[in-house]
């Protein structure tokens, strides 16, 4: 029996996580990813309980909670150092069934890349789609046109993912009536530094117009990020790191110490997009879209990755080998669609509170967040019901999670 085929376009964690899932289905895989090598765009990511389970379908699970910090706690805080509310993991596992587990991106890539067989990725090789092809039974393949150091060539597939990113070529290939992403409102920097002389606890702190957050990893360096309300497309003259120092360089400890000991090349700029509208479906003949190439979202949530992660899981389960690719893809389109589109905007509703400038609506955001943390300390994890109780539509078999119910809607929380 033929093997079949498929061609994932983009070597990020999602289209990784797809080529995995698939592998693990009895697809022939290859990755084709445009950058020469397989650097990771961001400094860290935040995988919530939703992904480590979906990573969990796949063995690796465990390799990504092995990257977790030794931490109990994360605080919620203003500029000045006031703590508004504190959250402690102990109720993050006891609500999700874990924390977030927050880690250098380049150690989840590897970890994703070093289980795909010898050869599935090839960089440098700058794929667009010719033609997505016909999905019905003995219809037409997909085309993908690559152009690499060798010149240009034409491969066919049976099935295509792209996991190109937010200004998706293939989306808009595919959708081209459908409206680009837009601006979300602000910008964010990352970077990862060394940590401080004097300990710290983990917080997100919010200023006026903008968040800072720091987190620390688990080889004793700091991932920290930060968002400004600001017009798009904005670069400082003089580096990120003194843009950083302006906006943020007075705040609470340890947020000055980070910013001295970053090397200033490290701090990353961009720009956050979300999605403009649902697009119609999030497949088109023999192509599935998936992560931020079909549902971009504000970072405000942590689920940009963790939702990529969950459409890779989804769609390897429904696109069986020997089923009909047709009803696997509307399938995928079905469950995806709806969920992700609810994250998009619950992340982008928390997202327009940081543009909070004033400080009358600074105070009264305070007190919103306070308040209700004194009174019921659970309280801010609920923000995540519906999102990081997710479960796979396939069982988990790591350690510790073996028998975990199979369920493709989340639990209910009373």
């Amino acid at each position: 029996m033929r093997q079949h085929t498929a061609l994932v376009i983009g070597g990020g964690i999602g289209g990784l996580t797809a080529a995995l899932a698939l592998d693990r289905r009895g697809w022939s895989v290859t990755v084709l990813e445009r950058a020469a090598a397989l650097e990771p765009v961001g400094a860290g990511i935040g995988l919530a309980p939703n992904a480590q389970r979906a990573l969990d379908t796949l063995g690796a699970g465990d390799g990504i909670r092995a990257l977790a910090p030794a931490q109990t706690a994360a605080e919620l805080r203003l500029p000045g150092g006031r703590r508004l509310a504190r959250m402690d993991q102990a109720a993050a596992v006891r609500r999700y069934g874990g924390p977030v587990v927050v880690a250098p991106r380049a150690e989840v890539v590897a970890l994703l890349a070093g289980r795909l067989p010898e050869g599935a990725v090839r960089t440098a090789a700058a794929a667009t789609l010719a033609d997505p092809g016909d999905a019905r039974p003995d219809g037409r393949p997909a085309r993908v046109r690559i152009h690499g150091a060798a010149g240009a060539e034409e491969l066919t597939a049976d099935l295509v993912v792209a996991a190109d990113g937010i200004h998706s070529a293939v989306r808009h290939a595919l959708f081209p009536a459908h409206p680009e992403p837009r601006y979300a409102g602000f910008t964010a920097w990352r970077l990862i530094a060394p940590a401080p002389d004097r300990p710290f606890a983990a917080h997100e702190t919010w200023g006026p117009g903008g968040v800072w957050g720091t987190q620390p990893l688990h080889d004793g360096r700091v991932y920290a990020y930060a968002t400004a309300a600001v017009p798009p497309g904005g670069r400082a003259p003089d580096g990120e790191r003194a843009e950083l120092l302006r906006r943020f360089g007075s705040w609470h400890h340890p947020i000055p110490d980070l910013l001295a000991a970053v090397d200033p090349a490290a701090v990353l700029r961009n720009d956050v997009y979300t999605a403009a509208a649902a697009p119609p479906a999030f497949h088109r003949g023999r192509v599935a879209l998936l992560g931020d190439a079909v549902h971009p979202m504000t970072p405000n949530l942590g689920q940009g990755g963790c939702q990529a992660i969950e459409d890779a899981v989804v769609l390897a389960h429904l696109a069986a080998p020997d089923a009909g690719l047709a009803a696997a893809l509307t399938a995928y389109t079905r469950q995806r669609l709806p969920r992700t589109m609810d994250v998009v905007r619950r992340a982008e509703r928390i997202g327009r509170l940081t543009t909070w400038r004033s400080r009358p609506a600074c105070a009264l955001r305070a007190a919103l967040m306070a308040v209700p943390a004194r009174l019921a300390p659970d309280l801010a994890l609920r923000t995540m019901d519906g999102i990081a109780d997710w479960r796979p539509p396939a069982g988990t078999y790591a350690s510790g999670t073996q028998g975990t119910p199979n369920a493709a809607q989340p639990k209910e929380h009373e």
